[in-house]
């Protein structure tokens, strides 16, 4: 039987022949097979990866959703779950992991961390959101998320790609889609896309200090007379 969302509102197909015909729009099958053979990538950061693998198990199984495929490999796979807090040294293998994957594909913030930070957002070696690199397209709240929550943001994915066109889809757009440059880690997390702000702050910075050093070697003027 023919899922009732394939079906195009608004045309009225006879009851004697609803079985074997059916009234429909390119966008709508195309979207309706791809909302349900989602394929998440198997890796997990932190404590929120506990509640996905929950969710992947007998009791919540979201293989009912047509997303018990996880794979290995991000080549492979069009859904990456940030489940866990995100540290400044995994942000590059993180960018170039989503870099990896082929369009259509889609992120989601799973918890806090992930999200904006969490418990470790004051924290040295912590990125406040993932989101700070690449698009997020679903942010599930908690600490850790429950695997009801994962599973409410993995649905919300899918009436995400119900939505989407083929016309106004930016992976058939004209113009090639560029990697997300990946940040270097040095004496802090740098991001690529930002090495102009950092060279002029650097500048600003040096020609502070040497106008300070300067004032400072100056000599004294004499005093004036009484």
């Amino acid at each position: 039987m023919t899922p009732p969302e394939i079906n195009s509102p608004g045309y009225e197909i006879p009851a004697e022949i609803r079985n074997q015909v059916n009234i429909t729009t390119l966008d709508r099958v195309y979207n309706w097979s791809r909302k349900n053979s989602l394929w998440p990538m198997m890796f997990g950061l932190a404590c929120c990866a506990i509640e996905m693998i929950c969710t992947a198990a007998s009791r919540y199984d979201f293989s009912r959703f047509g997303m018990e495929v996880m794979r290995p490999s991000p080549r492979q796979a069009d859904v990456m779950i940030v489940s866990g807090t995100v540290t400044k040294k995994m942000v590059p293998q993180i960018v170039r992991l989503y870099n990896q994957m082929p369009e259509p594909k889609y992120v989601i913030a799973m918890g806090a961390c992930a999200s904006g930070g969490g418990p470790f957002k004051e924290g040295y070696n912590v990125v406040s959101g993932i989101d700070k690199f690449i698009p997020v397209d679903v942010y599930i709240p908690g600490c850790p998320p429950t695997p009801q929550a994962l599973l409410n943001g993995l649905i919300t994915l899918q009436k995400k790609v119900e939505t989407e066109s083929i016309k106004s889809a930016r992976w058939y757009g004209r113009r090639p889609i560029q990697p997300i440059p990946i940040p270097v880690l040095g004496p802090d997390l740098m991001d690529p896309r930002k090495y102009g702000e950092i060279r002029e702050l650097a500048r600003q910075k040096a020609e502070a200090e040497a106008q300070a050093a300067a004032e400072a070697a100056a000599p004294a003027g004499e005093p004036e007379a009484g």
